[in-house]
């Protein structure tokens, strides 16, 4: 009809909708110019993080690198003190056997450690004995008392100092120790270790690095153009007391090139790098990674291009769609009302089927209350009789008490009269036990569950079936006190275990050993509960169906409790099944979460 109705106008012309069109491009223009900003800046910061990270990476393996070779040679002149030909060196000087025997052993030791030069100073400053005291270059007869190392071993026991050979001209760092006598300071002995080997295995790794101290002069490097640079000019002040020590000679010391700018680095030919610091090796020193970032940021600038592409792309059907949806507005407004409307009756037919669901549940669960009530009291009323028993035995013997204290009352012997109160009182303890197990098991459950004491509600199942289990001559073995908190309702869960021992115990009716036997065993956030008997084990016909409602093995049962039993596990979360029996009849177990 609606259909009809709209044929008998004629169709609308609507005019091109130019302004629309144009602003739909600006649009597009504009947001496409701002998502390229916003992912430039994104792609661009991830790049250089990228960079920074394997910048970091090996940087910090760079520094382990050289604090493991300068560990090495820290060992050499703590072994060395321990020659007995060194101490004699030192006093008796460098024309003696012993530094002709400590100049082998300082050269022998200087080959296997890979020490450019070893050398041992007296206490005067001369150098005594040396590892290349047979070549032409050798140490022995110089005088090294104005060289830092040798001043602050000599005052403090040991020192490092970083310096250039006043005889080789190669820049090194001189670790040096002291030497003491019974007299005094004896000398030092120096080990010189040199940086080329590390830097040849810096320069395997991508980008460029400098080890710099304290003060910003680069002490080694991958570029030697840069060694003996400074990063930053050097005060005045620092630059004569460099010169003073003689720790340079006479290097300018001018800058390297570099131009730094926070951790982003210009190198001398204007190539960007990104900067990562490390400390390194000696207190002060670090160990400055530059790793290039102009490809990254070429592929970070190529991907924001891409992605913009694709956007405005997106953008421009999003548009081309907007456009064609706001041409049909007027014709879809009807077609629109009819469809609330339909959606308006079927959601009122779905909240009334969704009622009427709501109040057939609420008739279910009301319905399998009153089964699981009207269950827990035909247990109840099995089981009346025994827990009478249990009842009347206390009670005579309370009477008997009774009259005995009431002879020994008349005989003046208040501590017998005493001793009979107080087993009277157990006694009326023990019936006020009986009597409340049985009125919580009778009572309503309210299906709540919650935290409960295991060991609670097998003392409640025991008491419940133990007259039954005795009258039927049935062994039943319980688990230990100590068992752990379960998730669950006390009373549901007592009936459960009463439903299933009493089950065993139909079973193993006219057999000459009856066994039952519960199990507590805890796996991970789950206790399983288990009831195994030694009867003649459930007919494999029946399988499952054992739960289902009037299915039983027994020619006088209803078939209803294990039903009520699953649906009581369920309840909590847990499950009941058949399992094997370790007795070799029927068991069932039921899992409950652990609380």
């Amino acid at each position: 009809m609606v259909s009809a109705t709209r044929m008998q106008y004629p169709a609308r012309v609507f005019p091109p909708r130019r302004p629309g069109l144009l602003l739909a491009a600006i649009a597009v223009v504009l947001l496409g110019a701002l998502f390229y900003l916003a992912a430039a800046h994104v792609t661009r910061q991830r790049a250089l993080d990228r960079v920074e990270d394997e910048a970091l990476r090996t940087a910090r393996q760079q520094a382990r690198l050289i604090d493991s070779e300068l560990a090495k040679f820290r060992l050499l002149p703590i072994v060395l003190s321990e020659y007995g030909d060194l101490r004699d060196a030192l006093v008796q000087g460098a024309a003696s056997r012993a530094a002709t025997r400590l100049d082998d052993k300082l050269a022998s030791l200087a080959r296997r450690t890979g020490a450019p030069v070893i050398y041992a100073i007296d206490s005067r400053g001369l150098t005594v004995s040396a590892s290349n005291a047979a070549g032409a270059q050798s140490f022995v007869g110089h005088d090294y008392r104005f060289r830092p190392y040798f001043q602050q071993a000599m005052r403090d026991g040991a020192a490092e100092h970083f310096a250039l050979g006043n005889v080789s001209g190669r820049p090194g760092l001189f670790m040096a120790r002291r030497i003491d006598g019974g007299a005094g300071p004896l000398g030092v002995v120096v080990v010189k270790v040199e940086f080329d080997a590390i830097t040849r295995a810096w320069a395997n790794d991508p980008g460029e690095t400098l080890l710099a101290d304290e003060r910003g002069i680069v002490l080694a490097a991958t570029d030697p153009r840069a060694a003996l640079h400074v990063l930053a000019p050097l005060p005045p002040a620092t630059l004569a007391a460099i010169r003073r020590t003689g720790q340079f000679l006479d290097r300018p010391l001018a800058p390297t090139g570099y131009r730094f700018t926070g951790r982003d680095v210009t190198a001398p030919g204007g190539a960007p790098l990104r900067l990562t610091a490390v400390p390194a090796a000696h207190p002060g020193w670090r160990l400055l990674h530059l790793v290039p970032v102009t490809r990254a940021l070429r592929d970070a600038a190529n991907l924001a291009r891409l992605a913009t592409a694709t956007a405005v792309l997106l953008l421009a059907l999003v548009a081309a769609l907007w456009l064609w949806r706001t041409s049909r507005v007027a014709r879809a407004a009807a077609d629109r009302a009819e469809l609330e409307q339909a959606v308006a009756a079927r959601t009122a037919e779905l909240s009334a089927a969704m009622a009427r669901r709501e109040d057939a549940d609420r008739r279910f669960r009301a319905a399998r209350e009153e089964l699981a009530q009207a269950n827990r009291l035909a247990s109840l009323g099995s089981i009346t009789a025994g827990l009478a028993h249990e009842i009347n035995q206390p009670v005579a013997t309370i009477r008997t008490l009774a009259e005995n204290a009431r002879h020994h009352l008349a005989q003046q012997r208040t501590e017998r009269v005493a001793a009979s109160l107080d087993s009277a009182v157990a006694l009326t303890e023990r019936i006020g036990t009986i009597t409340q197990e049985m009125r919580r098991f009778a009572r309503r459950g309210s299906g709540t569950a919650g935290p409960i004491a295991l060991d609670d509600v097998i003392d409640g199942t025991r008491l419940l079936v133990g007259d039954r289990l005795r009258a039927a001559r049935v062994a039943l073995d319980w688990p230990p006190p100590g068992q752990p908190s379960v998730f669950a309702g006390r009373v549901r869960l007592e009936q459960v275990l009463v439903n299933l021992i009493n089950n065993a115990v139909d079973a193993l009716a006219g057999r000459t050993d009856p066994r039952v036997a519960l199990t507590v065993t805890t796996r991970e956030e789950w206790v399983e509960l288990t009831v195994a008997d030694n009867g003649p084990g459930i007919d494999p016909a029946l399988g499952d169906e054992v739960f289902s409602p009037f299915v039983t093995g027994r020619p006088d049962g209803l078939g209803l409790g294990l039903g009520i039993a699953r649906d009581i596990i369920a309840q909590f979360d847990g499950a009941l099944r058949i399992v094997p029996s370790p007795l070799g009849g029927a068991a069932f177990r039921a899992t409950v979460r652990r609380a």
